[in-house]
């Protein structure tokens, strides 16, 4: 187990090396704080962060174990009820959206 774990992890090494990193849009963002939107909030906050868009409280509290359920149940029933990208915008800023 624990030479399958060092394999995993040196393949992971290899294959981040070989990545060459695309520049953002906006030349202050992308970095390592694209990559945390990329990685922890999905391709669309990462792309709308390099654009310019600021992370949404609602995003930043998947990080925090009990309290990402009532916002995956919340972000849900908005989506059940239609909720458009306008509608946050409106809602919260375009800032964000």
């Amino acid at each position: 187990m624990k030479r399958a774990m060092i394999m995993v992890a040196a393949g992971a090494l290899l294959l981040s090396l070989n990545v060459t990193p695309a520049s953002a849009v906006n030349e202050s963002r992308g970095g390592l704080m694209g990559f945390i939107a990329g990685c922890c909030f999905g391709i669309r906050a990462g792309g709308a962060y390099n654009s310019g868009k600021e992370i949404h409280w609602r995003e930043w509290v998947r990080l925090v174990p009990i309290a990402s359920f009532v916002c995956a149940i919340w972000d849900g029933i908005d989506g059940a009820n239609g909720m458009e990208t306008s509608d946050y915008a409106k809602k919260y800023g375009s800032a964000f959206y």
